[in-house]
């Protein structure tokens, strides 16, 4: 079982940076994923990363903005999100699944370990 724990989130001006960190119990086996849900809306994946950093995967609208990165040894997952657009405002989750290879799954549903979510706010 992987306990998820992201920490990072908050309220930030457009523009403005924040960077979002998922600690874990393990994670040097898992791709590991943010999602986000804004209200009303469904949850979408922002990004994504194989075990070992080489694929990387990021929904269109964050493209240039967000990094998304991982220290195996620290068992933590980042993401740096950059240039906030108030359209960035959504609870954001850490997602894990025990994979190994190239494949990136975009699907929430095929991520069986999640964290508790942490609230990113972006101001206009």
């Amino acid at each position: 079982q992987v306990q998820l724990v992201e920490s990072g989130g908050g309220l930030v001006q457009a523009g403005g940076s924040l960077r979002l960190s998922c600690s874990a119990s393990v994670i040097s086996m898992y791709t590991m994923a943010w999602f986000r849900q804004a209200p009303g809306k469904e949850r979408e994946i922002v990004s994504a990363i194989t075990g070992n950093g080489a694929n990387i995967y990021y929904v269109d609208s964050v493209k240039g903005r967000f990094t998304i990165s991982r220290d195996n040894a620290k068992n933590t997952v980042y993401l740096r999100m950059d240039s906030l657009k108030p359209e960035d405002t959504a609870v954001y989750y850490c997602a894990g699944r025990r994979l190994a290879g190239a494949w990136l799954p975009t699907d929430q549903s095929l991520y069986p370990y999640w964290g508790q979510g942490t609230q990113v706010t972006v101001s206009s």
